[in-house]
Parts: structure tokens; sequence; C-alpha cells
């Protein structure tokens, strides 16, 4: 099986976006109408493709100040397409291959910190702070079910 990556943002299939992040713990408080703005605001975006079906199967995207520093968000690939690199993929257009290799990266994970130090990523060190988020209330709708 074959695989596509690539950072059009008109390609980016927001209904496999929608669903994939409806399924992740760092992203089940935010409605579609969320996601599609955080698309559409993306500095960047990258998308995965089935090569045979066209079918996206992942996803990243990234905020950034286009100058020195972009925050890498969202990256998720499918359940039935994991195992074949494509976290690796999608992290390398985005960083390394984009327009952006120099700049300071950050990002937030609970989970998957070994794809990250791949790339570089490390423990920011006393001179960084992060305020953490405010608890937003979740509605029952904005829950996925199983």
């Amino acid at each position: 099986m074959g695989y596509l990556v690539d950072d059009s943002k008109d390609r980016i299939d927001r209904d496999m976006v929608w669903g994939a992040l409806r399924a992740v713990y760092w992203a089940k408080w935010r409605s579609r109408a969320d996601v599609e703005a955080q698309i559409d605001d993306a500095w960047r975006v990258v998308g995965a493709y089935d090569d045979e079906t066209g079918e996206q199967v992942g996803f990243a995207r990234a905020v950034s100040d286009g100058v020195g520093f972009a925050y890498l968000a969202d990256v998720v690939v499918l359940e039935a397409h994991r195992g074949h690199g494509l976290g690796k993929r999608i992290v390398q257009a985005m960083i390394d291959d984009g327009p952006g290799p120099h700049f300071r990266w950050t990002l937030f994970t609970a989970d998957a910190h070994g794809l990250y130090e791949q790339f570089g990523f490390t423990d920011p060190g006393p001179t960084a702070l992060v305020r953490p988020a405010a608890q937003l209330p979740v509605h029952p709708s904005q829950v996925p079910t199983a």
C-alpha cells in the first residue's frame, strides 16, 4: 500500500479530519465549526492520502508567524493506516520539507514523545513557560459516541 503526502489545503477532506479529531483525547471538546476554522486559519496543513483510492488517511496542521515560530497540532492517522510510517512522513513534510525547517517548533502530546523526539523535539528547558488552557464546559453534543 502506497501513500502520498502533500500540503494542498484545497485537497483536505474536512469530513475525514472532523471524524478523526472527534476520536482523539486532545480534540473532543471542539465543535465542527471550530475544526473548520482551524483548518481555514492554519498557516499550513499536510494531508496523507491512499495512493489507490485517493482517500485521505492522515492530517496535521500548523500555526505560525511565518518567520521563526510554529506550533504543530492535530497530527492524526486513521487507525487502519497506522504502522506504515505515515506519522513520520506527515511530520517530516510539515517541519523539515516545508517553509519552516529553521523555525522554533512547539507542540503538546501526552503519548507520542518518541515520534517527535526523532524530529528534535525535547523538553523546552528553563526559559519556556506555558499557560494551560482554562477548563471549558463540555456540551454533551460535543462528546463523540462510540
